[in-house]
């Protein structure tokens, strides 16, 4: 009987260590119980002040994960200036200090426990549900990483880029086609810059004139807001007249010529993604379902576990 005990006992702990480095929902619950609850009220507060917020969040979990995966360098900011962050596909990206208040306030609960990755993962996530987007389970248990450079960033996906090469740059990354639409239907929140525009608007492929794909009214629309020459700072909603509202507009405007971004325009020219797009756009319903499993695969990609990586006491820092 004790060989028997002890031979459970043995299988036991082998089963524990495989477990140990392997991404989980409730990870924290043992050692920081409040993990969770900390992020979505700081998230939430935030929000209060600025409904951009969400978005920018949202964006800034997919930017930390599709240049190394998911680790936390988009926050690193190095003295060099050669941070992951200053790569020109990370333009505009906001939302540090909501992530740094974050871990300031899981460092005074329950210090050198809870990732700046985790912490970027979760607030993605109660970005989405604050603008009534689906709730979904957020597997956590990462590491941060001890690199962040720009010479990584150098292949990021772009809103210029035709949707072969799109999906190619997703599939890269282990990503279908289906998760590259659901992905990018994060555009139904949030707002870009005119300084995106000009290419679509004025200069599209090299043909000195627009898109073809805009219907012509929303066109009109889009050259008085981004003007030929104008200021290039304006924004303008990428999901017109849903932008804060996350919802499966974006997909019902790609079908009818008024998406606002190049990229998301993209997609209707493909046999592979224009009967995604369409799906969605009738089916509200598995949009919000397929969306939360589209995060999930995203917040996995080459996540580090267990011994790899480590806690960082400041987001920003390897420090």
């Amino acid at each position: 009987m004790p060989r028997l005990v002890m031979l459970i006992a043995i299988v036991l702990l082998s089963l524990l260590r495989s477990c140990k480095g392997q991404l989980q929902v409730g990870f924290y619950q043992d050692q920081c119980p409040g993990a969770e609850d900390i992020v979505k009220s700081v998230v939430a507060r935030a929000f209060q002040f600025n409904r951009a917020i969400a978005p920018q969040l949202l964006r800034l979990h997919f930017h930390d994960c599709i240049v190394d995966g998911c680790d936390g360098s988009i926050l690193i900011d190095s003295p060099d200036g050669r941070q992951e962050s200053k790569a020109f596909g990370h333009q505009g990206l906001h939302g540090f200090d909501v992530i740094e208040d974050a871990k300031a306030q899981l460092e005074s609960e329950c210090p050198g426990v809870v990732s700046c990755a985790d912490i970027v993962a979760l607030a993605a996530r109660d970005s989405v549900v604050l603008t009534n987007g689906p709730f979904y389970e957020v597997e956590t248990g990462r590491k941060d990483g001890f690199s962040s450079s720009i010479d990584h960033a150098s292949n990021l996906p772009d809103v210029v880029d035709p949707i072969d090469v799109l999906i190619n740059k997703f599939s890269a990354k282990g990503l279908s086609a289906t998760d590259l639409i659901l992905l990018s239907a994060a555009h139904t929140i949030g707002s870009t810059a005119c300084f995106f525009m000009p290419e679509r608007l004025f200069n599209f492929r090299g043909t000195r004139g627009p898109d073809p794909s805009i219907a012509p009214p929303f066109l009109a629309k889009l050259q008085r807001i981004c003007p030929n020459g104008g200021n290039v700072n304006v924004r303008l909603a990428m999901d017109d007249g849903s932008e804060n509202v996350f919802d499966n507009q974006i997909f019902v405007n790609i079908r009818g010529g008024t998406a606002v971004l190049q990229s998301d325009a993209a997609a209707m020219t493909s046999a592979t993604t224009r009967p995604i797009v369409d799906f969605y756009a009738r089916s509200p319903e598995n949009f919000r379902r397929d969306f939360g499993i589209a995060m999930l695969k995203l917040g996995r990609l080459d996540v580090l576990t267990g011994s790899d990586g480590n806690i960082r006491s400041v987001c920003s820092s390897f420090d």
